[in-house]
């Protein structure tokens, strides 16, 4: 049975706040809960109906009901287990390969989409400026179905960590070079910008090849693609 207490604790974690402060986070889900059991990632504590299988075999995990599960859940149809994992250690940038630049996303869904791209092409460091939403929010952590277990997410100052790095910066502009023409380096960096207002003018300073996804579309209506599809985009033609 959950206490009043757990419940509050289990409530705070969805605030960023908290999250900060206890070096904690929330899982939701058996397919994500179990992503990250299988990781390095550390288990603090979880919740579950019997329904659970219980597949890796945690030591006393707090047994509730579906009731109990839905007062602590985020969603109106909750999937058999919650799981509190603690924020990994930050580790050093590493400089080398293809590093992701994110400046100033504000989508809980399009970061935690982006997080499950890099996973899938190979891309193991995402460098976030400081405005952008925080990779432990819960709908983040959802959005990317285990892949945050896989990728490296720091959050600075953009600008000073650019200003220190000697590889081409490519940066995601509509006015930039047609992406399918241009010879891509390997070890480089690519920004991608805000959703609503692309790359900062102070960003913007730093990029050194602009590039744009050409529009092929007939009736040219489309204002533009959301940050996420782009970003898969442009990482697949990094990668070909």
């Amino acid at each position: 049975m959950l206490s009043k207490n757990q419940i509050k604790f289990i409530n705070s974690l969805k605030i960023k706040k908290f999250r900060t402060q206890e070096q904690m986070f929330l899982v939701e889900g058996k397919k994500a809960v179990e992503e990250l059991l299988n990781s390095t990632i550390k288990l603090h504590q979880m919740y579950a109906t019997k329904e659970y299988p219980n597949v890796f075999e945690i030591d006393k995990p707090n047994w509730i009901t579906e009731k109990e599960l839905k007062v602590i859940s985020q969603f109106s149809s909750p999937n058999q287990v919650i799981a509190i994992f603690k924020i990994p250690e930050k580790k050093e940038i590493s400089n080398k390969g293809l590093t992701l630049l994110l400046d100033g996303i504000n989508d809980p869904g399009n970061l935690g989409t982006i997080i499950r791209m890099c996973d899938w092409f190979d891309v193991s460091e995402i460098v976030c400026s400081i405005d952008t939403v925080d990779c432990f929010n819960p709908k983040v952590v959802q959005a990317t179905m285990g892949s945050i277990a896989r990728v490296s997410i720091h959050y600075t100052n953009l600008s000073h960590f650019l200003k220190n790095d000697k590889r081409p910066i490519y940066g995601a502009l509509l006015e930039g070079e047609n992406v399918y023409q241009s010879k891509l380096a390997e070890e480089a960096i690519l920004i991608m910008g805000n959703e609503a207002n692309g790359i900062s003018n102070e960003i913007q300073k730093f990029i050194t090849k602009p590039i744009t996804i050409p529009q092929f579309g007939k009736t040219q209506k489309t204002e533009s693609l959301n940050v996420s599809t782009a970003t898969a985009i442009l990482l697949s033609e990094f990668k070909r």
